[in-house]
């Protein structure tokens, strides 16, 4: 994968039950690079709080945003 592609992944929120106030069902989030957190199970995003914290990868799906698109929700992050 590409940094570019690395930097640009989104996902949609499906499961936030452990963390309600941090997440919200159905949004979409952009996933901050890291390695380590990956092989953990884990996946790094900006939640509500507007900081990054580690989240369980089964909380969320991954999602291909256009290239059209890309902007508007790299601008939205």
């Amino acid at each position: 994968m590409t940094k570019n592609a690395e930097e640009n992944r989104y996902v949609i929120c499906v499961n936030n039950s452990a963390y309600p106030a941090s997440l919200e069902l159905r949004k979409v989030y952009r996933v901050i690079p890291d390695d380590v957190a990956g092989t953990r199970g884990f996946i790094r995003v900006v939640d509500e709080s507007g900081e990054d914290y580690l989240y369980p990868q089964n909380s969320f799906v991954p999602i291909e945003v256009p290239q059209s698109a890309q902007g508007v929700f790299a601008d939205a992050s």
